[in-house]
């Protein structure tokens, strides 16, 4: 059963690769979702390090 499902996973990420490989419009389609991904993550860390600035900066006015 487990050999089952990695040569699945296995054939299916190689068939994949193959796809977007050979087609422009699914090339397209993962370069703009990675474009995306990216730019949330980026928007995300932005946010998480102006937290962590805030929260610092009102332990300093505390003190």
């Amino acid at each position: 059963m487990e050999k089952m499902f990695c040569l699945g996973l296995v054939f299916g990420a190689v068939g994949g690769a193959l796809l977007v490989a050979n087609s422009y419009k699914a090339r397209s389609l993962v370069k703009k979702s990675q474009a995306d991904f990216m730019e949330k993550v980026n928007e995300m860390m932005d946010e998480r390090l102006n937290d962590m600035q805030n929260m610092q900066d009102r332990k300093e006015n505390k003190q």
